[in-house]
């Protein structure tokens, strides 16, 4: 499978890509900056620029997209990257997307520790990336495409690749995942079919 990779010099991005050639797939680095490029083979694409990412994307069969918020980014880079990757999927003919998110938006299931304590914590200081979060997942919902959203908790730089998944809910104390997890449940989910459609929680 041919793989866009959205983000591909973040550190889940980088797992993805590196995954992807182990499964066999032939992934397609895209990023947003000249100088993150590791070679020639990657793309040089920002993500709001819907006639590059059309390009970035022609020829795919799926896209993995990891941007996701940074200490310096815009509150709303999620959902306006996202907004023009759907419109380059369009021009393109890609229709299979894999988005990364994160759990802590969602405090509708899960563990009551979490439902009740943490998460409403957390929702209060990360109030402008989780309502990013949301506004992305809601733009999938109400787009044309085969899309699965995977939402891991506080992401970590372990090695570990197993997890544990749950559909359209939380996790009961899945308080960490581990990027090379999450990077494996895009890919799990990009290679399935009855994902389409799905948010999977998934946690170490």
């Amino acid at each position: 499978m041919r793989i866009a990779v959205l983000g591909a010099s973040g550190r889940t991005g980088r797992l993805v890509v590196q995954q992807a050639v182990e499964r066999g797939h032939h992934p397609r680095p895209v990023v947003r900056r000249p100088e993150a490029a590791v070679d020639e083979t990657w793309v040089i694409a920002d993500g709001r620029d819907v006639a590059a990412l059309t390009a970035a994307l022609r020829g795919c069969d799926a896209v993995a997209f990891t941007i996701g918020p940074t200490g310096h980014s815009d509150p709303r880079v999620v959902t306006e990257c996202l907004a023009a990757t759907l419109q380059a999927m369009a021009a393109s003919g890609v229709t299979r997307i894999a988005v990364v998110t994160a759990d802590g938006p969602f405090a509708d299931s899960g563990d009551p520790l979490s439902r009740f304590v943490a998460k409403p914590i957390l929702n209060r200081l990360l109030r402008e990336s989780f309502a990013d979060f949301r506004a992305a997942e809601e733009l999938l919902r109400r787009s044309d495409v085969d899309w699965t959203v995977i939402r891991p908790s506080r992401l970590t730089d372990r090695p570990k690749r197993r997890y544990r998944a749950r559909r359209n809910a939380s996790l009961w104390f899945g308080i960490k995942t581990s990027r090379a997890a999450t990077a494996a449940a895009v890919l799990d989910a990009l290679e399935a079919r009855d994902t389409v459609g799905v948010a999977i929680t998934v946690a170490n």
